[in-house]
């Protein structure tokens, strides 16, 4: 059924029926149309969305926790928009979750996925994680001394393998090649990138100018710049040679200098943090025009105004991204309000539904754009209590005004 589903050969009845999870197929096989459903068909992937919400907790465990799930459920399950604090254990102890998705995961968890996290034996034992959570701005004091004694004692403990390494150094086949991958000749420059930033540019010399020295701190919570460890991880850092004894250095002389001289020189790979950190605010905007979607992801969250709304100017920015962005509660108010300036942005109804159930989102605003929600919605947010009252009382009445408008035709 997945495959007819994929392949869009089912009638409409039918794809209506599949998003509301009522097609008779085993429940793994209904998560997976719900998710592919959410994830790809933009005429029935809210429905999909909210059944696969409601699902039986049973089943969704159960695929949680089964390695042989299917990789886009296991992603969209562990993602921070979907993810059930329920379903975190299971998730967690999947070996089929991959560690990047964890590590996203750590950086803004709630209350219940960190205190998961913390029972989870995988991510006790993997340090790139534990740094990450470090930074999580709703982590407890206790907790922050937790990790770092857990951090300490996995220090200790690699130190220990390296003296206890053999002493012999032995060249691998390998060691003539070069760790890092040749340089790839760099792409044509797109004519409508840098026209966006050559117009961004002039447009904010002056802010730029005033924020030139500001560095990348990202709204709420100062992520660590953590080196090699912190997601994507592009490539292992290579392993610390194993020091020589007097034995072996008698038996070839010479042997420990021919070894330094063949240390490569070359640059080491960085991860997408680490590449924004070194970054001056211009730098940081011309990332955020030409950048991929990762980059994005991080400038969007930049506490330099100026920055953060250059990623909104992007031309290859997607509707999917700028949905995210409506919902965070981790970027400026300078972000939310510049959205709906954006009428290809407004055409989207999940970018204004996303903005009027956002807490962050200014107050003036979120009261203008309640009145393109539809019914259910305006139900949702008045009874949401993470927005203000205002809004909840207004959409509370707007959801009863409709429903009597409803009733009379």
């Amino acid at each position: 059924m997945i495959d007819q589903i994929r392949a869009s050969k089912l009638p409409s009845g039918m794809m209506q029926f599949a998003a509301r999870g009522a097609l008779q197929v085993s429940p793994a096989e209904n998560i997976e149309i719900l998710v592919y459903l959410a994830t790809h068909n933009k005429v029935f992937g809210e429905l999909a969305r909210m059944t696969f919400a409601g699902w039986d907790e049973k089943s969704c465990r159960a695929a949680a926790a089964d390695p042989q799930t299917p990789a886009e459920v296991l992603n969209y399950m562990i993602s921070l928009d979907n993810l059930r604090p329920a379903l975190a254990p299971a998730l967690l102890e999947n070996p089929s979750v991959p560690e990047g998705q964890i590590a996203k995961l750590a950086l803004s968890a709630g209350r219940e996925t960190i205190e998961a996290m913390l029972k989870s034996a995988r991510v006790r034992s993997c340090a790139a994680v534990l740094q990450i959570l470090k930074a999580n701005p709703y982590l407890k004091k206790q907790e922050a001394e937790e990790i770092e004694k857990m951090s300490a004692g996995k220090e200790s403990e690699a130190s220990a393998k390296v003296d206890d390494a053999p002493s012999e150094v032995v060249e691998s086949p390998l060691a003539a090649k070069d760790p890092v991958a040749p340089d790839i000749p760099a792409a044509a420059a797109d004519p409508a990138e840098e026209e966006a930033v050559s117009a961004y540019v002039n447009e904010h010399a002056g802010e730029i100018a005033a924020d030139a020295n500001k560095p990348f701190q990202a709204v709420g919570g100062i992520v660590e710049l953590l080196g090699s460890g912190y997601f994507p991880v592009t490539e292992a850092a290579p392993a610390a040679p194993a020091p020589a004894t007097p034995a072996a250095t008698a038996a070839a002389p010479g042997l420990k200098a021919t070894a330094a001289a063949k240390k490569p020189d070359g640059p080491k790979r960085e991860n997408a943090l680490q590449k924004i950190s070194h970054l001056d605010v211009k730098g940081r905007i011309q990332l955020a025009l030409k950048g991929n979607k990762e980059e994005r992801s991080l400038l969007i969250r930049d506490g330099t105004k100026v920055v953060a709304l250059a990623v909104l100017e992007a031309p290859k920015l997607s509707d999917g991204e700028v949905e995210k962005f409506a919902s965070q509660k981790n970027v400026l108010e300078a972000v939310l309000r510049q959205i709906p300036l954006k009428r290809r942005f407004m055409k989207n109804y999940i970018v204004v539904r996303n903005l009027v159930a956002n807490p962050r989102t200014p107050l003036d605003l979120g009261l203008g754009l309640m009145k393109n929600l539809l019914a259910a919605d305006l139900k949702n947010i008045s009874a949401n209590k993470d927005v203000s009252e205002t809004i909840r009382k207004l959409a509370l009445k707007m959801y009863k005004q409709k429903l009597d408008a409803a009733n009379k035709k």
